[in-house]
């Protein structure tokens, strides 16, 4: 597919979601669309579209890319994947309801109520600080992706092309917010579901397989094994690490995150936010299996066709996340190579979209306080709505282009870790919070509490073979984060005056 082709295809797939956008938000652009969709959301629209969110460009060409990884993952991550479900399922019974009950805007609005003040802009500032540098992350891959096999031909600089993609995203949210982007990331998890399904086809007629026996080949091949019970100190792909990690990661990292919680707290009623919370978490199961069987399908095609894993072109190594995009864009026919590009245009940009108007949402409620009854009928609240969502977006582009400034993939991947330590004290927050009823915390001191636990976090698991006797963490390391966190609060506790259920 050419550069020309791709490029068009872009534009009228933009086009697209302008028209929504326009249609969604001409009679309603106020900041109760903006921030909750006037909390008429259908489930089923949220359900659906939170697969898009939730499964980003980096998950799209990286989790495939994984599978015949030198380091032998192959379906590894679906060890994880059920570790996401059961987390899914304790969000949709523990926090949910919660939430609900306080009719909540912005979800830190609990803390503020539980703990104070000071652990209230605590932690919607490590929302914001996770969610910028994460979101900004899984756009840079995928921008990497779009400019190497495009904007690259045209002579069209990096820089130039993160402004136009961050442009665009913000030219289609920033009338209709929440509202529109329940509906855009219908279509685009539509896209992107669509891709996955039509990809797995192409590249079984391709290698002359039916459905039996592309599932015989991969079930055969050396990329299918999914459970992992040797070595459970030093191995990162142990089974229990991985349960373990994939629940707290998605307790913390879904149901203490602004982003993905906004889209659920759209719904009327808990009953059907719960509903979308299950129905979401089977789609999610369901879709994952098909990434990692792609992922195995990617492998024996490029074996038979002599396919080499490229490389990544500032340190010359392979770059197996590369791999899906290389054989999509110049081994396959055109179709499967425009719904290669729609998938990968759809999960990036569903993900970005809802993480900037998480991000606008967060700081408009918890640090402006737009969603304060003295502060609705203000002048001028939705100008500084828009200025807000100028500015994230603006502030996506700096932190991407500072990835790009980098050039080095281990430095730029430890940013990205940094981000998910950050998550660590959310969780710890809202265990004190639900768990430590009795007690209250001396809230100017919550700040430095929060500090101190990643880095303490950083320092174990960089030591823990010495500090464990060989062990070595993966995502479970969350857990330990949590931890600390909840026993600098418990440290720094006293025995509330009353206690308050919530």
């Amino acid at each position: 597919m050419t550069p020309f082709t791709i490029l068009s295809l872009i534009v009228i797939y933009f086009g697209i979601l302008f028209l929504i956008s326009h249609f969604v938000s001409r009679k309603d652009s106020g900041n109760e669309a903006f921030f909750k969709a006037n909390k008429n959301s259908k489930w089923y629209l949220v359900a659906f579209g939170m697969i898009g969110t939730a499964l980003s460009g980096v998950t799209f060409i990286s989790v495939p890319g994984e599978v015949g990884a030198p380091n032998g993952e192959q379906f590894k991550y679906f060890q994880f994947v059920l570790g996401n479900a059961i987390g899914f399922i304790v969000i949709a019974k523990v926090l949910l309801p919660l939430y609900y009950r306080m009719n909540l805007t912005s979800i830190y609005g609990y803390i503020e109520q539980r703990l104070g003040l000071y652990s209230y802009k605590t932690a919607a500032t490590i929302f914001l600080i996770s969610r910028t540098i994460g979101s900004a992350f899984r756009l840079y891959l995928v921008v990497i992706v779009l400019q190497r096999y495009v904007f690259d031909f045209y002579n069209i600089p990096f820089a130039f092309t993160v402004l136009i993609s961050l442009a665009l995203i913000f030219a289609y949210t920033y009338r209709g917010g929440l509202k529109t982007i329940i509906i855009t990331d219908t279509l685009q998890t539509f896209f992107l579901v669509t891709s996955v399904f039509m990809t797995l086809f192409f590249i079984c007629r391709s290698l002359n397989l039916n459905a039996f026996e592309a599932f015989e080949t991969v079930k055969n091949s050396n990329y299918s094994k999914v459970f992992f019970f040797e070595d459970f100190v030093s191995s990162k792909f142990h089974f229990i690490k991985q349960i373990l990690g994939g629940i707290f990661v998605t307790i913390a990292m879904v149901g203490l995150d602004q982003d993905l919680m906004q889209k659920n707290l759209s719904c009327a009623t808990i009953g059907e936010a719960q509903k979308n919370m299950f129905t979401f978490t089977g789609i999610f199961v369901l879709i994952n299996i098909f990434f990692l069987s792609v992922g195995a399908l990617l492998y024996v095609y490029a074996a038979k066709n002599g396919v080499e894993i490229p490389t990544d072109l500032n340190t010359g190594k392979p770059r197996t996340d590369l791999l899906f995009p290389e054989i999509a864009f110049n081994h396959l026919a055109l179709i499967p190579s425009v719904i290669f590009l729609l998938g990968l245009t759809a999960a990036t940009f569903a993900t970005t979209d809802s993480a900037l108007t998480a991000l606008t949402t967060s700081f408009c409620v918890d640090f402006l306080g737009m969603d304060k009854a003295e502060n609705l009928n203000k002048p001028n609240v939705v100008r500084d709505r828009h200025l807000v969502h100028v500015a994230f977006s603006f502030l996506m582009f700096l932190v991407i282009i500072f990835f790009n400034s980098i050039n080095d993939s281990s430095v730029v991947g430890m940013i990205f870790r940094v981000a998910s330590y950050t998550y660590g004290p959310l969780l710890g927050l809202y265990c004190f919070g639900l768990f430590a009823q009795s007690k209250t915390v001396k809230d100017k001191l919550v700040p430095i509490i929060c500090l101190l636990s990643p880095a303490l976090t950083y320092l174990i698991s960089e030591h823990s073979k010495t500090l464990f006797f060989g062990y070595v963490f993966d995502n479970e390391l969350i857990i330990v984060n949590g931890l600390i966190t909840f026993l600098g609060l418990w440290l720094i506790s006293k025995k509330a005056a009353s206690e308050t259920r919530f």
